[in-house]
């Protein structure tokens, strides 16, 4: 499997791109990433919560 940027944005978000054998697999890699990072967005959330009472 491959990884470059491309086409850079503007609003300065990333653009990616991912080649490989099965771009189904790149998907469900790329959810489960996404999914793992909103999970740590929250618990970061409820640790500042915790911090700030």
């Amino acid at each position: 499997m491959s990884f470059s940027f491309t086409n850079p944005q503007p609003n300065h978000e990333p653009s990616f791109s991912f080649t490989g054998p099965n771009p189904a697999d790149i998907e469900e890699q790329l959810q489960a990433i996404t999914d793992m990072a909103h999970e740590i967005l929250r618990l970061v959330a409820e640790a500042r919560r915790q911090i700030g009472t």
